[in-house]
């Protein structure tokens, strides 16, 4: 993933050099009834308006973006990371068509991708060491444009979670616990439909990015209401490998399982969801002794008038093995727990967002150099974090 540095660097100083200076603003215009339907937005944040672009023989081209940075400070941070950090938290492009039976979407920039309880890192890190400049972005064949079966092919968000990739898709600035077991962008091929308060997507992947092809992951959706649904998504490696990068940790061998329910009604938006993982003993590629995760979230915003909403998430998330038998370590050691607590006050006036975070994070029975601090043994890390950026 570090190959091709400077190329990278270029294409992102073009894409925030686009998104600064407007250069595509004189063949632009806006459509107030209008928004784009990807990138996906979890609330409370929400894209204005469409800005569209007369493409000629593509037709026509929803255009989007946004730039936005942060400053996070931190306890008992970890041997390489620092107690405070200011980053450009996003400086991306969207370009999507979403008429005709054939449709696409492009998502480059710069982007930071925070979590609770792992390190923090410079956002050229996570673009070179993670999804490269282009992050996702795929093929999209409907061949009835006013039906719901389609098939898609690229770079693709995942079917797995609760939360997205991008903290400004998110509630929250930071993903959670649950979320960093997940894997987030697939490349593969997804087929979706639905069937009246039934709809389903289906996908062969390469799982945590790890250019393998040997994942399948599905989700199955049911509209019990018009402010409710219950979504049952399961995934999981058909086969195994001992290929690992920082895009590819030791949970790209893993299964995964969702239970999710949301609620969604005048001001609240609450989803409370349950997640299993598991990944099985193989020797041959270094796993001595499997273990599984075992955990549940809750993510909720109240919206208030005049722009203001607060969301609000709490997870707990416990993992199995011991050190005596070298079980793999997907938490804080072998048989480690966590809870998490984060509140994230946010308010947005039409293309400008501001908002600020805390988040505890609590370990229990961890293993010596497993968890925070300088050696490892600190069982808990407090953030702050504060973002403000222009969405469009």
């Amino acid at each position: 993933m570090m190959s091709g540095t400077c190329s990278r660097n270029g294409v992102l100083k073009l894409a925030f050099l686009l998104l600064v200076t407007g250069v595509l603003s004189p063949a632009v215009r806006r459509v107030s009834a209008q928004t784009m339907p990807t990138p996906s937005m979890g609330g409370p944040l929400a894209l204005p308006s469409t800005l569209t672009y007369n493409a000629g023989p593509l037709g026509k081209l929803n255009i989007g973006g946004i730039v936005s940075g942060m400053g996070l400070v931190q306890g008992n941070w970890i041997p390489g990371d620092q107690s405070s950090r200011w980053a450009l938290s996003n400086g991306q492009l969207f370009v999507e068509k979403n008429s005709g039976w054939w449709q696409f979407f492009v998502q480059a920039g710069a982007y930071n991708i925070p979590d609770l309880g792992l390190p923090t890192l410079p956002t050229t890190d996570w673009v070179n060491d993670l999804y490269g400049p282009v992050p996702q972005g795929f093929l999209k064949i409907q061949p009835n444009p006013k039906g719901n079966f389609s098939i898609e092919i690229g770079a693709l968000p995942t079917l797995i979670g609760d939360e997205y990739t991008f903290d400004f898709e998110n509630m929250n600035i930071e993903r959670g616990l649950l979320w960093n077991q997940e894997n987030a962008v697939n490349r593969g091929v997804q087929i979706n439909d639905a069937i009246g308060k039934l709809s389903g997507s289906i996908s062969w992947n390469d799982g945590f990015y790890s250019n393998r092809y040997t994942w399948l992951t599905g989700t199955l959706s049911y509209a019990a209401s018009k402010s409710s649904t219950i979504a049952f998504i399961g995934g999981g490696n058909l086969g195994q490998t001992k290929f690992q990068t920082f895009a590819t940790p030791v949970q790209n061998n893993s299964q995964i399982y969702n239970v999710i329910y949301t609620y969604s009604h005048e001001s609240w938006v609450i989803s409370p969801y349950f997640q299993y993982t598991h990944v099985p003993t193989d020797a041959k590629i270094g796993i001595i002794h499997g273990a599984s995760t075992r955990g549940g979230a809750i993510l909720l915003t109240y919206n208030f008038r005049h722009g203001f909403s607060l969301p609000v998430r709490g997870e707990y998330i416990s993992s199995t093995g011991n050190l005596d038998e070298s079980a793999v370590n997907l938490l804080y050691g072998p048989g480690s727990s966590a809870w998490s607590f984060t509140v994230t006050p946010t308010y947005q006036n039409h293309g400008f967002f501001l908002r600020a975070e805390f988040g505890w994070v609590q370990a229990m029975s961890i293993a010596p150099g497993d968890a925070f601090g300088p050696l490892g043994t600190d069982k808990t890390q407090p953030r702050g974090v504060v973002e403000a950026g222009f969405i469009f």
